[in-house]
């Protein structure tokens, strides 16, 4: 059984978001123990990318910062690798394809083996075409995590029937990042989605207040957070660790236990 599963094992789900590098990676590695610690039940580790084509203005300066910082793969790899032994929820890579294809699919997966990962998103590469990115993950244990979006309801039954780990469903269109109203009608998706698998779904994407955390969960079984607590640590820098601390507390009490 793939590690992913028992994030939502019993539970609602709540899933933290961080960009690997920023404001450092050493900070950086303390702030993936300190979502831990706070109460996430699987942290999604961003690699920086040049060209983040799924992310708004937030995480996309983040990526920027990483970079600048010397966040490159092999480094990403190193830090996650530090703290693989103080892990004791689920990790998943959130990149793009190029970094995968470049570093090369068998290496890729390897390493996430190698240093604890369970599962990769890879916003860009097309349901279509997961096929061979899937076959040497599976080799490995590691799920390709699927995303199903709102443009998505034609092909929700074909996505949904194929998902591994679970579902990253995509409450709005558009680019991630803090929204004040989710107009999607989620419930229905998540309906139609059930009626196919019993993989879990989480939802994601412009959740930044417990209210809305909390009403994805209920309907859903969790909540995905990013762009929201990587404003914290761009606001905060070195010095984000108590402000993230608290944050994922209140979200977590808000998606339940």
């Amino acid at each position: 059984m793939n590690k992913i599963s028992t994030a939502f094992n019993g539970k609602k789900a709540l899933v933290c978001y961080l960009m690997a590098g920023d404001p450092n990676l050493e900070v950086s590695a303390e702030l993936i123990l300190t979502v831990q610690e706070a109460g996430a039940d699987l942290v999604e580790i961003g690699i920086p990318f040049s060209d983040p084509i799924a992310e708004g203005e937030v995480i996309e300066a983040a990526s920027e910062r990483a970079l600048g910082g010397g966040a490159n793969l092999e480094n990403v790899f190193k830090m996650v690798e530090s703290i693989k032994d103080k892990m004791r929820i689920p990790v998943v890579f959130m990149t793009y394809l190029n970094p995968v294809f470049v570093y090369g699919y068998e290496r890729f997966f390897t390493r996430c083996k190698d240093i604890g990962v369970s599962g990769v998103i890879i916003p860009d590469l097309p349901y279509e075409e997961q096929q061979e990115a899937k076959e040497y993950a599976a080799k490995f244990d590691i799920d390709i995590i699927t995303l199903v979006a709102p443009t998505s309801k034609k092909r929700i039954a074909k996505i949904a029937k194929d998902a591994e780990g679970f579902i990253y469903l995509v409450s709005s269109m558009g680019v991630t990042g803090v929204r004040d109203l989710i107009e999607t009608d989620l419930a229905a998706m998540v309906a139609d989605i059930r009626e196919v698998t019993d993989t879990s779904v989480a939802v994601g994407f412009g959740i930044s207040t417990s209210e809305q955390a909390k009403a994805c969960a209920e309907i859903s079984d969790g909540a995905i957070v990013g762009s929201a607590i990587v404003r914290l640590i761009a606001e905060h820098g070195e010095d984000a660790k108590r402000a993230v601390y608290e944050y994922v507390r209140e979200l977590k009490r808000a998606v339940g236990n």
